[in-house]
């Protein structure tokens, strides 16, 4: 993964998204046990934020450096053996996260990796089950800081989710 990820600070040098985050389940395994997990999904902060077509300065940069979608998981873009899949930050939640995501190392190499807080954000919003199953493990680590997830739902109308999800 450590070459995955010198491509992809390559891509915010070389300018073709300024900024990219890594979360879901690959994300959370920063945080929390891994689960079983096939791609590395990617969420990027666009340039152009009145591109419709956001990823396609991604692709055809990649193109250029020899990467090609994954011919098994068509969404994912195979780099460096690990498949990767490149989603906008579409909407406020996720700019949030991507712009708040914490600098870290991995094998040496600088990533940054959306906050656990974050994260289950994210999953109550998406709202599918595996989210929840994130959501519960999330919380009964006992590692989200409180104070700011409570922030974090009230910006985004998640609290209600949240107490639904968690309550015993």
């Amino acid at each position: 993964m450590k070459n995955t990820l010198q491509v992809l600070n390559t891509l915010v040098e070389e300018k073709v998204i300024s900024d990219y985050a890594i979360g879901g389940a690959m994300g959370a395994t920063f945080y929390i046990d891994p689960v079983m997990t096939i791609d590395l999904d990617i969420f990027v902060l666009s340039l152009d934020k009145c591109d419709l077509l956001p990823l396609q300065p991604i692709y055809q940069a990649l193109k250029t450096k020899g990467y090609w979608p994954d011919e098994h998981e068509k969404e994912c873009v195979d780099i460096e053996g690990i498949p990767v899949r490149f989603l906008p930050a579409y909407n406020p939640l996720l700019e949030e996260a991507c712009q708040s995501a914490k600098v870290t190392e991995y094998a040496g190499t600088k990533t940054k990796v959306i906050s656990a807080e974050h994260l289950v954000a994210i999953s109550l919003q998406t709202g599918r089950l595996k989210d929840k199953l994130r959501v519960l493990a999330f919380n009964e680590a006992q590692i989200l800081d409180h104070e700011k997830l409570d922030g974090i739902l009230t910006r985004h109308g998640l609290t209600e989710k949240w107490q639904q999800w968690t309550k015993i």
